[in-house]
């Protein structure tokens, strides 16, 4: 785990707490949605983000909330997503103290997503599901200068060099299948499309726009929102 992700995921937390507290308040939807955490693999599509990313893995938090009003077809969905694009080291030794020095660069993109999804969200075992969701994404480039210790590693001198955030506006197309356990807990996975409509240069000056996009494979497991808070 990348050293920005604590501060990306508490960050998260004040996104998505309020979302899951609001549908606690409305009962149909808190009766049947559910609560997921999955595992992702994110690959870079197109010259633009193969050009500043790496394929990455990251997990991922969502939340499902069918409309029992149109017979659980149609969900609300929102979460968020944490992925690192790039993490890097490289070692150098300063000529003068003789001592062992590390660059350590990492890239990370963070998503904040909210939308709907049409598909199964009833009492069936195979549901499958599609759905679109517009996001916030934060993308973030950080680069220290380490002198370890490898005797106590939490004695080691850091010095930050460079840390930049970028916030853009990007959408997803996803795909995927629910496999519902007697109502309780779910086995999810699928795919997403994801896109942003514009991005700054990240690594090297200027200011040039790239529209970079993805695929996404994930895999997670979900509990049931009656069952949580049984």
């Amino acid at each position: 785990m990348s050293k920005t992700y604590p501060h990306l995921f508490y960050r998260s937390l004040i996104i998505v707490i309020p979302v899951v507290l609001f549908f606690m308040i409305c009962p149909n939807a808190f009766a049947e949605g559910k609560l997921g955490l999955y595992g992702i693999y994110m690959t870079p599509r197109g010259y633009d983000a193969r050009d500043y990313s790496r394929p990455g893995f990251g997990f991922g938090l969502h939340v499902v909330a069918p409309f029992p009003q149109v017979s659980n077809v149609i969900a609300f969905t929102g979460g968020f997503e944490v992925i690192n694009l790039l993490s890097k080291t490289r070692e150098f030794q300063d000529r003068v103290t003789g001592l062992r020095v590390e660059q350590q660069t990492s890239q990370d993109y963070m998503r904040l997503f909210i939308g709907g999804q049409i598909g199964g969200h009833g009492n069936g075992f195979i549901r499958p599901h599609a759905g679109v969701n517009l996001a916030m994404i934060i993308y973030g480039i950080g680069t220290d200068v380490v002198i370890p210790d490898d005797s106590d590693r939490e004695n080691e001198i850091r010095q930050e060099l460079d840390d930049e955030r970028h916030v853009v506006f990007g959408y997803d197309i996803t795909v995927g299948v629910d496999l519902n356990f007697s109502n309780t807990w779910n086995i999810d996975g699928g795919v997403r499309f994801l896109k942003t409509f514009s991005l700054p240069q990240q690594l090297g000056d200027g200011s040039e726009k790239i529209y970079p996009e993805y695929f996404q494979i994930y895999l997670g497991v979900g509990m049931s929102f009656s069952k949580i808070f049984d």
